[in-house]
């Protein structure tokens, strides 16, 4: 069987495009730092680097939400501070007020006292979030939680408490409803307040008025102690979720370490191997193009 000088000459060049091509490509990861510079370089490290990228981008996402957690948690657990120390100052000023030598004047002073602990108590209540919501309204987070009425406040929320994906999963509460915290099982802080207010504007004429202010004053103390537990309670399950929030934005971090590794593995270039690989194919490349000269060269007058 006869090897035409056509076929040695197409098979000489073909190798050579062949060792050109290859060290082109090395030449290229070399200067990316990335052995996969596109799928048909290696289909199953393509696939894997995506689905590394995809997972990881789910994690940041993750950590993003989780800052906006601990963000929100923290605007409420700042604001139930804020709340429960208002509320032992009126339980302060009811102890006060149950001082048989006030008069019916004093007994009106405080009645200002709690009108104005009113106010204070719905516009905390109302306290909006860095982003503006309103952080105790659920999901009408737009609409403030209480409207100021005739006999303390009413609630424009809804029941529903807003939630974000802190992992994968992990739904997190970041803020409670205003219902849950200021009106719990029927004890309305805020028409105790107003009601207390009206109570002490009564003037204590006989035996009968006394037992009567008697009477309130014991029922406001108790709603204002039950309300002071709601919102101890409620504090305590904020600073829990925050420590849970800590807990898992550790994970995450481990998490992305390992994410980053993985996709080290898969994608980035072993430059001491590439720059070995790129001399041996230099040294290759430079033997075939002399064998590729020397054997187009040949003719059968060579032999006479």
């Amino acid at each position: 069987m006869r090897v035409s000088s056509n076929i040695i000459f197409q098979s000489g060049i073909s190798r050579i495009s062949e060792l050109t091509s290859s060290q082109a490509k090395l030449q290229q990861q070399i200067s990316t730092g990335r052995k996969i510079q596109s799928p048909s370089d290696d289909p199953v490290g393509a696939s894997r680097a995506l689905q590394i990228r995809q997972a990881s981008g789910i994690n940041d996402q993750h950590a993003l939400n989780r800052q906006a957690a601990v963000s929100n948690l923290g605007v409420e657990e700042s604001t139930l501070n804020n709340v429960t120390n208002l509320l032992l100052s009126v339980k302060s000023s009811m102890v006060a007020a149950g001082n048989g030598a006030y008069s019916d004047t004093e007994r009106s002073f405080l009645a200002m006292e709690m009108r104005g602990a009113l106010d204070q108590l719905i516009g905390l209540a109302n306290t909006k979030d860095a982003a503006g919501n309103y952080i105790f309204a659920g999901y009408q987070s737009q609409t403030p939680a209480f409207a100021k009425t005739a006999t303390g406040a009413l609630y424009q929320g809804d029941s529903q408490q807003r939630l974000l994906q802190v992992g994968a999963t992990r739904q997190m509460e970041v803020a409670d409803t205003g219902a849950a915290v200021f009106q719990a099982g029927g004890n309305d802080i805020f028409q105790t307040l107003n009601d207390f207010a009206d109570l002490l504007d009564v003037p204590i004429t006989d035996a009968a008025t006394a037992a009567a202010f008697s009477a309130g004053l014991v029922t406001a103390q108790t709603s204002i102690d039950q309300g002071v537990d709601t919102v101890l309670a409620t504090r305590a399950m904020v600073g829990t979720r925050l420590n849970e929030l800590d807990a898992l934005e550790e994970f995450g971090q481990e998490l992305s370490l390992q994410y980053a590794q993985s996709l080290s593995e898969v994608e980035e270039l072993d430059y001491a191997k590439a720059i070995s690989d790129i001399s041996q194919q230099q040294v290759i490349l430079e033997a075939a193009q002399k064998t590729f000269v020397k054997t187009t060269g040949l003719s059968l007058f060579n032999y006479f």
